[in-house]
C-alpha cells in the first residue's frame, strides 16, 4: 500500500487501524505529490521502491496536488491499474465529480472521529486486499 499523505498525525492514524490486519501488507509513505510520483516511477530514492498493489490518496498536498497525482497515474499506461482510494478531509462536491472524472476507484472522506476512521481503514483494508482480485501488474 502506497499512503500518499502529509499530515502525520493522520499517517500515524491509518498505519495504526492497519497494523493490527490479519492481512499481510507493507506501508510505505510519502508526504506529498512529488515524491508520490518519483515512488511509482522508481525514480531517485525511489528507484528500489516496491509497485504498490493500491493506493491511498490525499488530495490536499504540498508540491504537487492529490488531484493532479491522480490525473497523472490515470494517465500512463504502466500505472492507471493501480487502485486509487482519495482518503481525504474534502466532501467538496466538485472534489468528489473532478476525482471520478480522473477515474478514481474510490472517494472516500476522513471522519474526525478515532473510531470511524479506524472502521474505514479496516474496510478499506478487507475490501481491498482481501475481496477484490487485482491486476498483478
Amino acid at each position: 500500500i502506497l499512503l500518499v499523505e502529509d499530515n502525520k498525525a493522520d499517517v500515524r492514524l491509518i498505519q495504526e487501524g492497519l497494523k493490527n490486519s490479519s492481512i499481510p501488507h507493507q506501508i510505505m509513505t510519502v508526504r506529498n505529490g512529488m515524491e508520490a510520483m518519483a515512488f511509482l516511477r522508481q525514480e531517485g530514492e525511489f528507484s528500489d521502491a516496491p509497485r504498490p498493489n493500491l493506493i491511498l490518496l490525499d488530495l490536499n498536498l504540498p508540491r504537487k496536488d492529490g488531484r493532479e497525482v491522480l490525473a497523472e497515474i490515470k494517465a500512463d499506461s504502466s500505472l492507471r491499474r493501480i487502485p486509487v482510494i482519495v482518503l481525504t478531509t474534502s466532501s467538496n462536491e466538485e472534489d468528489i465529480f473532478h476525482s471520478y472524472d480522473l477515474n478514481v476507484n474510490c472517494y472516500i472522506t476522513k471522519s474526525r472521529s478515532l473510531s470511524q476512521l479506524f472502521e474505514v481503514v479496516k474496510n478499506i483494508e478487507q475490501f481491498w486486499l482481501s475481496t477484490v482480485t487485482l491486476p498483478s501488474e
